[in-house]
């Protein structure tokens, strides 16, 4: 298996090597701040040749002691180059990089290649190419251009500002180069989306017998992701297998969320989470993640209970999972236990449980969760915005959506069409075409699920003609293939309004094959026109899909008795019994102590129906 970070004299975990570094820096503190106080009453503390430089240097490592750093250096008469560095190097890691920038042109002793190194790091943390290729004619002016850490430092730099062949250049011009030039000029690929070349130089790179590191093999591994690159990906594996490659904890995640991501190789992800020496909440995470992308649910949830620490993102993965699983109610239990545990929810928890709500049909909780989200200050972005209309829609509450809406700061083209969806869905056909009038003249790009709604507006609202309008502009203006549920909406629209010979002639000239959904609307419309023969036909094309479907037997005698056809309607549910066709038992959910079990009528199970010819021999 991989390489793990453990050897011999090593620490074991990285939290004691953190502590360990955390109490040596407040040690070194402590001496440097006695020293400064032995110095200040000696009156040699602006005397840069006296052991102050010491305490510049132990104050300059520390980041939060930058305000000492500034002010003892303010202090000290000529100071040297070494005073000059310790002080950009303190800068470059602040976060007001070009302060460091700033000092060296403030220089009056002559800078040396380490003035060079921190001041480039500085330009490529910014970033600011200007800058740095001022920095870059200075190196060479001074002949540091040919050291190598000057040199890593100008291919780190240009590789940060996006200057990638000016990066190339200085790599390909340096006389020598090791692990941190590769990395270098891979890091800079990497920031700068040219995930290829990231491949390509870690191909040149193991062409050149380089060994590469944790460093080199993430980068290089979240390029494979990012272009889909499987067998590229487990050939660098194996490569790290072979070369012995350390995986610390942030090598181990990149392999966890790669490979946690692919169907079949979860496995894999959790044999290198199991053998990690040390994990962090991100490992975690990912590995919750792995589970919830391949849909086990269970393990993910083990998991889960196991986590010693959980963040924002831990609840909302788990949340995620359960609404991808269609286990709403669990979803709501879980954010339910988010909410006891004080762990604040972001927007795209938020987010999450309001689709739960939507689709669990829990108006109570969404309004809760829209209260929390204006008491506590959230920002109602568009992702959030357009998740409240979804919930409200789907609700029932179109008031409230269309409230949400209004009061969005902007729309894309998901909360046009949520509004438009949800007032169709709603039965208010007149408000939601003139949604859709404002999004075209808003300039938002229809998308298919638009017209979705567009088309149900019309079919509520019996706009024949309107509608098969819209249906041919969707195509012919707006360039969008119509789907299996456009179709259906027109075939719907046709049937509500009566025109069932229409909608029969629409399906047989459909230019793919109907599924049975089209065939079930024509048969329930039928039912109500009392068409019984256009009723026969419809269920002898549904037999051909779905001959086990109890509905559509009852659609048919329904039809047959709304045509007063009693008889006919009384054999065709016999047929069900003597044929073995088993009828869908009802089911219900009611709320108790938090959760919804689920009710459901109990009926004799038949046997599974074999040859639907049989059966339709017999239809009446």
């Amino acid at each position: 298996m991989l390489r793990r970070r453990s050897r011999r004299r090593r620490p074991i975990s990285r939290h004691f090597t953190t502590a360990t570094a955390a109490a040596t820096t407040a040690t070194a503190t402590a001496a440097a701040r006695d020293l400064h106080g032995h110095l200040i009453r000696t009156g040699r503390h602006t005397d840069p040749t006296s052991p102050i430089s010491d305490v510049l240097r132990s104050y300059a490592l520390a980041l939060h002691n930058l305000p000492k750093t500034r002010l003892l250096f303010s202090q000290l008469h000529n100071p040297t180059t070494l005073a000059f560095n310790w002080l950009i190097r303190a800068l470059s890691q602040s976060d007001r990089p070009l302060d460091a920038v700033l000092a060296y042109d403030q220089m009056r002793a002559p800078p040396n290649k380490l003035t060079f190194v921190y001041a480039l790091k500085a330009c490529a943390r910014a970033p600011h190419v200007v800058h740095g290729r001022r920095l870059h004619g200075h190196c060479l002016k001074h002949g540091f251009d040919s050291y190598l850490f000057v040199g890593n430092g100008l291919v780190r730099m240009y590789g940060a500002c996006g200057e990638l062949g000016l990066a190339r250049k200085v790599f390909d011009e340096m006389p020598h180069r090791d692990l941190v030039s590769w990395n270098s000029l891979i890091c800079g690929y990497f920031q700068q989306g040219r995930f290829g070349e990231v491949l390509g130089v870690f191909g040149a790179m193991r062409a050149g017998r380089v060994r590469a590191d944790a460093v080199t093999m993430v980068k290089v591994l979240l390029a494979c992701g990012e272009l889909g690159e499987q067998g590229f990906a487990d050939d660098s594996v194996e490569y790290m297998e072979r070369s012995g490659v350390e995986v610390d904890v942030y090598l181990g995640n990149t392999l966890i969320d790669l490979y946690g991501r692919r169907r079949g190789r979860v496995d894999f992800a959790r044999k290198v989470f199991d053998e990690m020496p040390v994990r962090n909440v991100v490992s975690w995470n990912a590995m919750v993640m792995g589970y919830v992308k391949v849909g086990d649910l269970l393990n993910s949830r083990k998991l889960f209970d196991e986590m010693p620490v959980r963040d924002v993102v831990s609840w909302t993965t788990m949340i995620n999972g359960y609404c991808q699983g269609k286990r709403f109610s669990d979803a709501l239990m879980v954010f339910r236990e988010m909410m006891a545990a004080k762990v604040r929810p972001d927007e795209i928890t938020l987010a999450s449980v309001l689709s739960a709500c939507a689709h669990a049909g829990r108006l109570d909780i969404g309004n809760a969760v829209h209260d929390y989200i204006l008491s506590n200050n959230v920002t109602v972005d568009i992702y959030v915005g357009n998740s409240l209309i979804d919930m409200y829609c789907k609700c029932g509450n179109i008031e409230k959506a269309m409230e949400v809406f209004r009061d969005m700061k902007e729309k894309d083209s998901v909360s046009w069409t949520a509004i438009i969806v949800g007032l169709a869905v709603n039965g208010i056909a007149d408000d939601a075409l003139e949604h859709f009038s404002r999004m075209l003249k808003a300039g938002v790009r229809a998308s298919d699920v638009t017209f979705i709604g567009v088309l149900l507006a019309c079919s509520h609202a019996g706009l024949v003609d309107q509608g098969l309008e819209h249906f041919n502009r969707m195509t012919e203006v707006h360039k969008i293939e119509p789907k299996m549920k456009h179709y259906g909406c027109v075939v719907d629209l046709l049937s509500r309004s009566g025109h069932l010979d229409r909608a029969y002639e629409f399906i047989e000239k459909m230019p793919v094959a109907p599924d049975p959904v089209l065939w079930r609307i024509l048969l329930s419309a039928c039912k109500l026109y009392e068409n019984v023969n256009l009723a026969e036909v419809a269920l002898k094309k549904l037999l051909q899909f779905d001959p086990n479907n109890s509905g559509n037997y009852v659609l048919l005698s329904n039809a047959y008795a709304s045509a007063d056809r009693w008889n006919d309607s009384e054999k065709t549910r016999n047929l069900l019994t003597k044929f073995g066709v088993e009828k869908e038992p009802g089911c219900s959910s009611i709320e108790a102590n938090g959760s919804l079990p689920e009710s459901v009528a109990q009926n004799n199970k038949l046997p599974f129906l074999k040859d639907y010819r049989a059966l339709t021999a017999e239809l009446p």
